[in-house]
Formats: structure tokens, sequence, C-alpha cells
């Protein structure tokens, strides 16, 4: 299937809804400390996309017989991604939670992620969130134009398992615009010969999100049919950007609206 290309009135509607959905998860990232339950959170995330106009994209998603049920996606401590804000789970001292928000805003998608420290982490801890973060920089460095798919996925997983962690499998990074999910499939890890790989050209918009355990890589769905955890109960770190490949280089879109320099031509 081929990936889809951006023209120049695609790109400044993702530009609005990439800007919107940063702005939120930075606010609702504020809102992280002791004692705050999840439910509280979404809830938060929920009127903050309202006030933009937005639309929550996961909310309501369907997979099978399955609705997914919040508006956004909070993920505390072992869960990985998609876990449902929940009154019975209030964050404490030491926890990590996973914040991705998603929405759609006139008809394109804006999609990002991040992983907040609640209080003190243990040094282990710490060093997952910060890992996670510079692959996902490197990551975003290989979106040139003539590299290929592959070479992100190889700088991902080279500088995540070299500081001694690993690379979840069952979910990758992916293409977005008027879909939450696009060709091509990014995978966090080397699945192919780099040649197989997609070829990176203008004007693709691309969610580079690696998810990254503290222990083993393997995963498992809790009964809620949504929630993904590592199996063996360790911390897993998420970090997301929506990023435009152009021929001067990768530019990030998912940027908060005050500190983005293209807010007044869009």
């Amino acid at each position: 299937m081929a990936i889809p290309i951006k023209n120049a009135e695609a790109i400044r509607r993702m530009r609005e809804s990439c800007s919107i959905a940063a702005t939120i998860l930075a606010k609702l990232a504020e809102q992280i400390r002791p004692g705050v339950t999840t439910y509280d959170l979404d809830q938060m995330g929920r009127d903050m996309i309202a006030s933009h106009g937005a639309r929550s994209a996961p909310y309501g998603y369907v997979i099978g017989s399955r609705s997914y049920p919040a508006y956004t996606c909070l993920s505390v401590n072992e869960e990985v991604v998609h876990g449902i804000g929940s009154l019975k789970r209030i964050l404490r001292d030491g926890d990590i939670i996973s914040l991705d928000v998603t929405v759609e805003y006139n008809g394109y998608i804006g999609d990002n992620a991040i992983t907040v420290p609640v209080g003190t982490l243990a040094p282990q801890v710490a060093k997952l969130l910060k890992v996670t973060e510079e692959a996902l920089t490197l990551g975003i460095a290989q979106c040139k134009v003539g590299n290929r798919i592959g070479d992100i996925s190889s700088a991902v997983q080279h500088f995540v398992e070299g500081h001694g962690f690993s690379i979840v499998r069952e979910m990758v990074g992916h293409g977005v615009g008027q879909k939450m999910h696009e060709e091509p499939q990014i995978p966090n890890f080397v699945d192919r010969p780099r040649k197989r790989t997609e070829e990176i050209k203008p004007g693709m918009t691309l969610a580079i999100e690696p998810m990254v355990n503290l222990g083993r890589h393997e995963v498992r769905t809790l009964s809620d049919g949504w929630t993904i955890v590592t199996a063996d109960g360790k911390p897993s770190a998420h970090f997301e950007h929506t990023v435009l490949t152009t021929e001067s280089g990768p530019e990030i879109l998912t940027i908060p609206r005050a500190a983005s320099p293209s807010l007044s031509q869009t």
C-alpha cells in the first residue's frame, strides 16, 4: 500500500492538529503529581480537547466489538500503552505515567506522547525515560529524504539495546494524516533488510514512537481488552512526535502553540 504524500493544504492542516495535540499534552503534563487519579487526568484532557474545537481520536475507536472508552491514553508504570483513566489508579511518588494525546482537527490527526515522572524516580527508571526520549530524537534524525524506514528502526534499536533496555515489538510507529494509522508501519526494531523497507520521500507525516521496557520485551493485554502491560511487570516508557519529512530535513509538527514559530501562518 502506498504511503500518503501530503500536499500544501494537508500539511497546513497537519500543523494545526499537531500543534493542538502538543499544546494539550504539555498542559496535561503540568497536572502530574502524587494523589491525582488517571480518571481526573482523562477528564482534563477531554475538556482541553473540546476547548480547542478538536475531537479525541481514540475515543470510540473500534477494534472488533470493542470501543475505546477514554479521551486520552494514560499508562502507568508497567502499562505500555492504551491505559484507560480510572478513579482507582492514583498516582504515587516514584510512579511514571505515559500521556498519549491524539486529536482530530479539521480532518487531520495530531499524535504525540511523553512519559512523565511522578515525584522522585529510582535511578534505573529515570535512565529508562532518558534513554527512550533520546531514542526518539535519534529516530527522528533518520527521517531524511532518501533514507529508508529501516534507518529509523535501526537507530532506535541499537541505542536502546546498547543501554540494556528492550524494545516492544507488538506495537510500532506509523504514518498519520486523515487517519490515525496510515502507511507505513515504523518498527522500533529491525524486522527486515533495510533495502526492503520503504524509502522516505518529501511530504510524509510519520508518528515516531519508541516504546521501551526496563525488563524483557514481551507484553500482554489486560482483561479490559485495551491496556498493554509488560509481561514481567517492570516499567515501560513511551515518547512520540509527529514528524513531517522535507527536503531540508525532518520537521517536528507536535510543538505546543506557545512555542510554535509557524502558528501565525496556520
